[in-house]
């Protein structure tokens, strides 16, 4: 969960960003260069979302 209104924010931008770029292929090359497109933002997700977060001391 966002703990504060700039990484609301930041989320909501990252969304944003992923819808245009979606959109962006389904009009250069219908739904073929979308699936790629949403193979790609997955893989993105996936490494985000699993990626070692560094130590803080």
């Amino acid at each position: 969960m966002p703990i504060n209104e700039k990484e609301l924010n930041c989320n909501l931008f990252d969304k944003l960003e992923l819808v245009e770029r979606i959109r962006r292929e389904a009009t250069r090359g219908g739904l073929e260069a979308v699936m790629e497109q949403l193979d790609i933002e997955e893989a993105a997700i996936k490494r985000k979302l699993y990626q070692k977060l560094p130590l803080v001391e």
